[in-house]
């Protein structure tokens, strides 16, 4: 029977955990599982707590646990041969910047399992903490909203003096801070140069979910896309809120094709070309939370921004980058943020971000862990979707089975990305990626 490591989470902000104790309670007692929990004075969790449900705190390097679990990346110098690592390893775009760790983990002889790779039939990710990066997306972008407006001396401006997401630290606590930003929109109204003020949806997954249903609490009105064009607002005391999909982003090159929903995901790029950016004049909130890679268009590419944003007619203020990829659907997202600082600001004429709301450009809110925000809750939730592969892994023989012969449930043996130092068939494209950093 394997035995289960928590991985200690070392990045600045970073309070989550893979498994909460309650859980780990209910392992030991039902399915008589054991956990060693490396020690850590920053988790959102007690070593009391973990201790009272029977797990041990012991250093995990050199130690019995054949399966660490873990948030983020781990360092490059903890792999060991024949052990198993789950956690986010924001590998599988070729990402350039952990690319050194991937490799040690080949050469060390390990296995990686990435939970962004335990997906459903239908593609759709199984263990995630996408509804919770949702809802403190929404609460810094809002926040963030209000300090521009303040720098622009923009008036009236509810959103001024939102209480930190950090600060709430629960969602009860945060929806009751959009409860008082409802009541204040609705005393006293938006600023005349935006409105009708728009705050968009650029997709309609977990994360957007998270952020629809903290914005929700708003008075708002729902729009579709098609109304954009001519929407006209007497009414200054409501925001309008409008969700974008695929058919609204891109359309196919061939002019006399119709948009297909399979064929774009299967071209891209290649069959396809963006058209959202005829939409940015009429937002002034952006939320970016759709999964990208470089296959397909980006949603807003930094030539239009550059072009766009001396018009006189402009609303856009704020972008709420939940997604975060670097130079991604937003091309201008060129950092990531931390929670005590959460923006930056696109210098359109030094093509440089700053950090901070002030300059002349668009806002960005580019925090990379956002659902460390609200750490007690998004763990609990995170390890609940965890919980049902647990007894599968503790079960797994990795330690002598060839890949192809290994009994594991197909959700996660597809999410294997290196097995026992080699990268499995289905992530073998990332090769390419190992080699070009070796040059």
């Amino acid at each position: 029977m394997n035995i289960f490591g928590l991985r200690k989470e070392e990045k600045p902000f970073e309070t989550r955990v893979p498994v909460v104790p309650i859980h780990v309670a209910k392992l030991v007692s039902e399915r008589k599982l054991d956990f060693l929990v490396e020690p850590s004075d920053q988790r959102a969790f007690s070593h009391e707590e973990f201790l009272e449900a029977n797990a041990q705190i012991e250093e995990l390097h050199g130690s019995e646990a054949s399966i660490i679990l873990g948030v983020k990346e781990m360092p490059n110098d903890f792999f060991e041969r024949d052990k198993v690592y789950l956690f986010f390893s924001h590998t599988i775009k070729g990402q350039d910047y952990n690319m050194p760790m991937l490799q040690k983990i080949i050469d060390s002889g390990s296995t990686l399992i990435d939970y962004e790779c335990v997906v459903d039939d239908s593609g759709r990710r199984l263990i995630y903490f996408g509804n919770w990066a949702g809802f403190a997306g929404m609460s810094d972008t809002l926040r963030v909203l209000g300090k521009r407006l303040e720098y622009e001396c923009l008036e009236p401006n509810p959103f001024k003096g939102m209480k930190t997401t950090l600060e709430c630290r629960t969602l009860e606590r945060l929806k009751d801070e959009f409860v008082s930003l409802g009541e204040r929109i609705s005393s006293l109204g938006l600023p005349d140069l935006l409105r009708p003020l728009v705050v968009g949806f650029a997709g309609y997954g977990n994360v957007s979910k998270g952020a629809q249903e903290l914005f929700d609490i708003l008075p708002h009105v729902r729009i579709e896309p098609d109304q954009l064009l001519d929407l006209e607002s007497d009414n200054e005391n409501v925001l309008y809120k409008c969700v974008f999909k695929e058919e609204h982003m891109v359309e196919p090159i061939d002019e006399t094709a119709e948009f297909d929903l399979s064929h774009y995901y299967q071209f891209g790029s290649k069959k396809y070309r963006g058209v959202f950016e005829r939409y940015i004049p009429h937002l002034t909130v952006l939320m970016n939370c759709i999964y990208w890679t470089d296959e397909y268009p980006r949603l807003v590419s930094t030539d239009f921004i550059q072009q766009h944003w001396n018009n006189t007619s402009r609303k856009l203020r704020v972008v709420g980058d939940i997604s975060c990829d670097v130079e991604g659907a937003i091309e201008f997202t060129v950092i990531t943020t931390k929670p005590d600082k959460p923006a930056f600001t696109y210098l359109i004429d030094e093509t440089k971000s700053k950090i901070g709301i002030s300059g002349n450009g668009p806002v960005v809110m580019a925090v990379d862990n956002l659902p460390c925000e609200l750490p007690r809750e998004s763990s609990t939730s995170f390890s609940n979707s965890l919980l049902r592969f647990i007894p599968t892994l503790a079960e797994t023989n990795f330690l002598t089975e060839s890949f192809d012969q290994l009994v594991l449930c197909r959700e996660l043996k597809d999410a294997i990305i290196v097995y026992r130092g080699e990268l499995t068939p289905q992530y073998e494209y990332l090769k390419e990626y190992l080699r070009t950093e070796e040059n």
